[in-house]
């Protein structure tokens, strides 16, 4: 018996932690470990009384502490020790920043997108959905939007070029800056901010209910069904969206032109005749088309990437449409370098002549 044992002066041999706790998991056994060291680590007190089941004397505690078996109180595990720090939550597996697991996710979604966009698996119905929605749905706000945008410029340019004596290059440079910045930026910040923040919202609240992964268990290809029908309507509807904004901010300034400052119609058009290249219109369609292409990658994988809930989806929205149209500015300055970067300045010389 520990008694008597204790009685003689002989410590008895600690024992080691149970089956039980042993099942119960490693903190159960380390606490076990804890009070069989702090119990039986040292001899029992004179007059052959054992202690308590589960106390520490002051002194065992005090020697159990220094020898780091005790710690800082009583069945606590060693400082330091793996039991610990699992105790106490310090314990975090790591994982990569939001923006790198992002910004991978959607390089893989684009490859995959490309891939199957060359190899024709395209689901015709989503697409012609998603068309309806990116294009004629959005005619309105783009029209709107780029009516006001040229009266604008109008009222800037002739007011400056009035007092130079160039009132007939009026036309010319409205064309230029329409035809090769206005006119795509302005339909794809319209489009960011109205349809990729529908795309992200709709994917992400798909993510968090799970209804993606009910599309797997069908064996449906998410990025078949959901992300290449939005892509492709992008890619499509923008450049059309970008032509006609520019055909209506033409026609308001001329409009405005005319019936305000006395500017006729055929100075501006003919300027505008004269200035405009071919080339002008097509570099036009190819930036819509790109920017419409990330519009849509990027809200598809913040989407796609959601988590937390509401509160998720949220964010998810926001961020996609802000970093949306970071990204649009980024590729205008690429595509605008690449594209007019040491061009002679014949369109301008066409448009004061």
């Amino acid at each position: 018996m520990p008694a008597r044992c204790c009685a003689r002066g002989a410590p008895h041999r600690a024992r080691g932690p149970g089956p039980r706790a042993l099942r119960a998991g490693p903190v159960a056994a380390a606490a076990a470990t804890s009070r069989a060291g702090g119990s039986g680590g040292r001899p029992g007190p004179p007059g052959g009384r054992a202690a308590a089941p589960g106390g520490t004397w002051r002194a065992g505690a005090a020697a159990g502490g220094a020898a780091g078996v005790g710690g800082a109180g009583e069945g606590l595990p060693p400082r330091g020790s793996v039991v610990e720090t699992i105790e106490t939550g310090r314990y975090r597996s790591w994982e990569p920043p939001r923006w790198l697991w992002r910004t991978v996710v959607g390089g893989l979604l684009l490859g995959q997108v490309v891939l199957k966009l060359a190899t024709g698996k395209v689901h015709l119905r989503n697409t012609h959905d998603q068309l309806q929605i990116v294009g004629p749905r959005s005619m309105g706000v783009c029209l709107l939007t780029a009516s006001f945008v040229g009266m604008v410029f109008t009222i800037q340019f002739i007011r400056e070029f009035t007092k130079l004596g160039l009132t007939q290059s009026v036309g010319g440079v409205l064309a230029l800056a329409m035809a090769r910045e206005l006119s795509p930026v302005v339909s794809s910040i319209i489009i960011a901010g109205r349809i990729g923040s529908a795309f992200a919202a709709e994917l992400g609240t798909m993510q968090v209910s799970e209804q993606i992964d009910s599309l797997r268990m069908l064996q449906s290809d998410p990025v078949d069904y959901l992300v290449v029908p939005r892509v492709l309507s992008c890619i499509i509807a923008l450049p059309l969206l970008s032509l006609v904004s520019f055909s209506l901010s033409m026609g308001a300034s001329t409009f405005l032109a005319d019936g305000v400052y006395d500017v006729a119609a055929n100075v501006i058009l003919d300027s505008a005749a004269r200035a405009l290249d071919s080339w002008d219109i097509v570099s036009m369609l190819l930036k819509s088309m790109a920017f419409g292409g990330v519009i849509a990658v990027v809200s598809c994988t913040y989407g796609l990437t959601t988590k937390g809930g509401a509160k998720g989806v949220g964010e998810s929205t926001t961020n996609a449409v802000v970093v949306s149209l970071v990204s649009i500015f980024v590729i205008d300055f690429v595509l605008s370098f690449l594209f007019f970067h040491g061009a002679g300045g014949d369109a301008l010389k066409a448009a004061m002549a």
